[in-house]
Parts: C-alpha cells; sequence; structure tokens
C-alpha cells in the first residue's frame, strides 16, 4: 500500500483528506505539527508527503529543509494559503515537488499525487525483469517461475532503490535513507550482505561498486 503522511493543523481540513485518500486506497497518517512529523518519520518510511506551510512548532518550509538535510528524498506536496511568489520561491528551495493553493480541489490533488508517485516509480502494479522474474510493486514480492522468493523487506527496499534509480548512480547516503529509519543504527556489513543477496539473484555482473561514489544496478 502506499504510505502518505499529511501535516494540517486544521482538523476539518484534515479529517477530509484522510477520509478522501483513504477512499482512493491509500494508507495515511495525519500529523498537526511539525515535531509530531519527526517522529513519525523516525519510526517508518512514507511515499507521499502533503505539507501545510503554517503549522505549530515547525513550519512546514523549515521541516522539509531538515528533511532534505537527512536525504530523505520523499516526494512532497506543499497544501498552501501564501500566493505570493516570495513564499513559493521558498518552498521550491526547501525541496517541494509540486504545490497546491488552499481551497484544494480533492480530484486536483488526486492527479498531482498520483503524477508524482508515477514519476517514482511506486504505481506500477509490476516490473519484468530478466530470467522469467517479476517484481510485485504494491505487494513488494520478487517472483520468479511464478513463486515468491521471500526476500527480506531491507532486500526489498534496496530492489526498489536499484529499480528506480536504474542504471544511475545509487550512493551510500541513498541506501542507509531508503532501508534505515532515522532511529535506527546500520552497517557497512549490512548493506554488503543485502547488495550480495542481490547479486545471487541476478548475477554478480548485475551491481557495480564504484569506490566511494555508491553503486550501479544493470540489468
Amino acid at each position: 500500500m502506499i504510505k502518505i503522511l499529511i501535516l494540517e493543523d486544521d482538523e476539518l481540513f484534515l479529517e477530509t483528506l484522510e477520509d478522501f485518500l483513504c477512499d482512493e486506497g491509500f494508507t495515511v497518517k495525519c500529523a498537526k505539527d511539525g515535531e509530531e512529523v519527526l517522529d513519525y518519520c523516525f519510526e517508518e518510511k512514507y511515499d507521499l508527503y502533503l505539507l501545510d506551510i503554517n503549522v505549530p512548532k515547525i513550519s512546514g518550509i523549515e521541516l522539509l529543509k531538515r528533511l532534505r538535510e537527512a536525504n530523505d528524498t520523499t516526494p512532497t506536496i506543499y497544501l498552501t494559503s501564501h500566493k505570493d511568489k516570495e513564499m513559493l520561491t521558498k518552498g521550491f528551495l526547501s525541496g517541494c515537488d509540486d504545490y497546491l493553493k488552499k481551497p484544494v480541489d480533492l480530484d486536483e490533488l488526486l492527479l498531482r499525487i498520483n503524477s508524482l508517485l508515477k514519476r517514482s516509480g511506486k504505481l506500477k502494479k509490476q516490473i519484468n525483469l530478466p530470467n522469467n522474474m517479476v517484481f510485485d510493486v504494491r505487494n513488494r514480492r520478487l517472483i520468479k517461475d511464478e513463486k515468491d522468493l521471500n526476500l527480506t523487506s531491507k532486500v526489498i527496499d534496496l530492489l526498489e532503490l536499484f529499480l528506480e534509480q536504474k542504471e544511475a548512480i545509487v550512493t551510500k547516503d541513498m541506501i542507509i535513507n531508503r532501508l534505515w529509519s532515522y532511529s535506527e543504527d546500520y552497517s557497512e556489513g549490512s548493506i554488503r550482505v543485502y547488495i550480495n543477496n542481490l547479486k545471487k539473484i541476478f548475477g554478480k555482473d548485475s551491481i557495480t561498486n564504484l569506490k566511494g561514489i555508491g553503486y550501479k544496478f544493470e540489468l
């Protein structure tokens, strides 16, 4: 399921957004201030953020700056009543991908959400891979000859990242950000283990180690 985190301090609007997106099949988490969002981000990963700007404790703009500085690249849409160019410029400079002005048209919001998710590869139902393998995107399963390979969640996380960045360089920081929440410790050895797990499936030449830079996944 696609997970969306909403930051909105207008309780009625927040409930409206939550009901609408749940009806559309998304899993939704709601927060009413910026600190609450940071707590949630420590606990788990999300596929998309919907952020109001004027909220208590930490503004939407400052919040996204902190997330981007922590290498969190989650697609983000600002929902804002601001109309001046200076504020919108600050929004994009903080790392947002799109914005909608309030009052928000829910059908337009859904189009924007689906567009961002499609761009990041989240909406594809399956990805066909060599050697009669298929990656089931929604259920996060790798299937070979119609049998589930039962990969661990972190190996699946890594595979998703490589598929999204196919033939592009994936840095160590990108891997850490995808596989571990901010409150979790990681180890270099764990990264190597997960890389080797995928090499056993796709072949030793499928992942190239670019020393000091990152990895490249090629099929």
